[in-house]
């Protein structure tokens, strides 16, 4: 078995991180087997070397070694392209053609961008990998392969699969050994090594000398995020070897070829959506009656207290948080105060126990009409139910948060769930 240093000058990778050397270590002890495996990393991190280590040391290193990325291939036609079709099959199929899996019977297959397949075609490669069957487009006929896959993805699988965008299955079956490489930023020490890896390379094809770092440029590289990883700082060489006059860059100089907004800061990034978005242009018209619906009490319970007491001074000041509410932060306008004080206070008549003569109503000439109540087309108060049933499922049954995000105080959300029996 050749060792990681033999391994890495025979395929070109430059590096000594311990996580790069556990991966390659890896592809070398499962090389020998058939065993199907999943190449994780981030876009440009390098991870089409490891299909060529596990094809190139294991017993199939003399058959075929096919590299397919399925991101490129339309949906369309991908189907054609892995499994091949018969003539006829559909149109522009003028002749019988082979696919991937059939030419490289015996070899090995590199799907790279496996997550971007279609859900049809990977009940396909599931049936490939169970038992090596497959049919052609338009054939009948099932058809045997020997072929080993090794996939490869900068997607996050566990996020697809929950998405409904990648069969569960199919990814235990892709992801027996699963191997991870590292980003760039995660790989400090080897920046340098492949920077200069990679200016030398320049210099020998361009004809022209070497570019080299200065101290302050080797700590900016060092530090700089590196979200495109390898292919990112080849590019950044190769600016830097063409366009530069002085080949020693400093800091100043290599900052011009470092797109802004490359810092290594610590940030929080949310990997979840918010519970409290709403998806449909509908539940937002709920939300928005369900808010008026709730202003509307407030400012029938203002108005009771006004009609009752008429003071407004005391009233403003013991609901200050409902006036808040209502008007918004600043609260009301002193002219709207003015307003309201000038009105006159409706009086209401203490109950008598005089009996009150009620006129008959007029007779109506229509009166055999018949009355006929259309149904509503909008029941207020389910979509207010519905709101609710919702917001408590999307916080697991949590009264304080659910009342939150309903614009509703605790309380009242308690008496509304005894008031519907949930």
């Amino acid at each position: 078995m050749e060792s990681v240093q033999a391994i890495k000058q025979r395929f070109g990778i430059i590096g000594n991180d311990p996580k790069l050397n556990r991966a390659i270590e890896k592809a070398i002890q499962v090389a020998p087997t058939d065993i199907s495996v999943l190449v994780t990393g981030e876009s440009g991190v390098g991870k089409e070397s490891i299909p060529k280590i596990i094809h190139q040391l294991s017993h199939r290193k003399h058959g075929k070694y096919i590299a397919v990325n399925c991101g490129a291939i339309p949906e369309g036609t991908i189907d054609s392209e892995l499994f091949g079709h018969e003539k006829g099959a559909f149109t522009g199929a003028t002749q019988t053609r082979s696919g991937y899996f059939e030419v490289a019977d015996g070899g090995t297959i590199f799907l790279d961008e496996v997550g971007e397949l279609p859900l049809t075609t990977q009940v396909r490669l599931l049936r490939v990998l169970e038992n090596g069957e497959f049919i052609k487009v338009g054939s009948s006929k099932v058809q045997k392969t020997n072929v080993r896959i090794v996939a490869a993805t900068n997607v996050n699988m566990f996020e697809a699969i929950k998405k409904e965008k990648f069969r569960e299955d199919l990814y235990y079956r892709l992801s027996t050994v699963e191997i991870n490489i590292p980003p760039l930023r995660e790989r400090k020490e080897d920046i340098h090594l492949l920077f200069r890896k990679f200016a030398s390379d320049f210099a020998l094809k361009y004809k022209m000398p070497t570019v080299k770092l200065t101290d302050d440029a080797i700590d900016l590289l060092q530090k700089y995020r590196w979200n495109g990883n390898i292919r990112q700082l080849r590019n950044v060489a190769e600016q830097a070897s063409v366009l530069e006059h002085n080949r020693t860059l400093n800091a100043q100089a290599l900052q011009h070829y470092l797109p802004s907004g490359g810092s290594n800061l610590p940030a929080v990034i949310s990997t979840t959506k918010s519970e409290s978005d709403f998806s449909s242009e509908r539940e937002i018209l709920y939300k928005v009656l369900f808010d008026m619906k709730s202003d509307l009490n407030d400012l029938k319970k203002l108005t009771m207290e006004l009609m009752k007491n008429g003071n407004v001074k005391d009233i403003q000041k013991d609901h200050e948080g409902l006036i808040s509410k209502i008007y918004g932060n600043a609260g009301a306008d002193e002219s709207d105060i003015s307003d309201i004080e000038d009105l006159e206070v409706l009086s209401i008549p203490e109950k008598t126990h005089e009996p009150i003569d009620i006129p008959e109503p007029p007779i109506d000439k229509y009166h055999f009409a018949e009355e006929i109540d259309e149904e509503e087309t909008l029941s207020l108060q389910d979509k207010e139910l519905e709101l609710i049933k919702k917001s408590l499922e999307r916080h697991q049954g949590k009264r304080k948060l659910a009342a939150a995000e309903l614009g509703i105080s605790e309380r009242t959300l308690y008496r509304k769930i005894k008031q519907y029996d949930l």
